[in-house]
């Protein structure tokens, strides 16, 4: 098994992200996902209150080579 780091993200997905959404667990899901198919955090999270739920962001980087 190849255990080395791919140089680009699978599935045609962008080098950069920027993952939004209520924080819920389905915003925790899609970050441990895009942790396991080898992105890094990139920055800290952003919050914010949209007047009945909190959105957050959290920017993930596909590491270089």
């Amino acid at each position: 098994m190849n255990s080395e780091p791919k140089s680009t993200p699978p599935n045609n997905l962008p080098r950069y992200r920027l993952i939004t959404g209520p924080d819920d667990a389905a915003f925790c899901h899609r970050i441990s996902e895009a942790l396991a198919l080898g992105y890094q955090l990139y920055g800290s999270p952003a919050a914010t209150f949209n007047g009945q739920n909190v959105i957050v962001a959290q920017a993930i980087l596909w590491p270089s080579l």
